[in-house]
């Protein structure tokens, strides 16, 4: 592997590591378990590995953003994952906070160099 190649593919997952938590968020306005978030992002190009994901919807859990609970009813017990009030309002947050960067990375992609 390149050098370039090297340093892309470690950026690129700094990238993905960063926009994981407003991604996950971003689906969890309706209760969903674990391989049912994993297949709603990847139905919208968003891939997030099930290793990935459940250490981060536990941490999400424990800091008060999300809420679970267990539906024994299925052959198999499925834990369900739902935004909390305080998630939700965190997540309103950050989505204008992503917006506010995104404008600011477009204008400077525009004037590169200060050109």
């Amino acid at each position: 592997m390149s050098d370039t190649n090297e340093h892309l593919d470690k950026l690129m997952q700094e990238l993905r590591r960063g926009t994981l938590t407003i991604g996950v968020l971003s689906q969890l306005h309706e209760p969903q378990y674990g391989y049912s978030l994993v297949a709603s992002l990847e139905e919208r190009n968003f891939q997030v590995e099930a290793g990935t994901l459940y250490p981060l919807l536990r941490r999400l859990e424990k800091q008060g953003l999300l809420e679970s609970k267990w539906d024994t009813n299925e052959t198999r017990p499925r834990k369900y994952y739902l935004l909390s009030e305080t998630g939700k309002e965190v997540f309103e947050q950050l989505v204008e906070e992503w917006k506010n960067m995104v404008g600011s990375l477009e204008n400077l992609l525009q004037n590169k160099g200060g050109s």
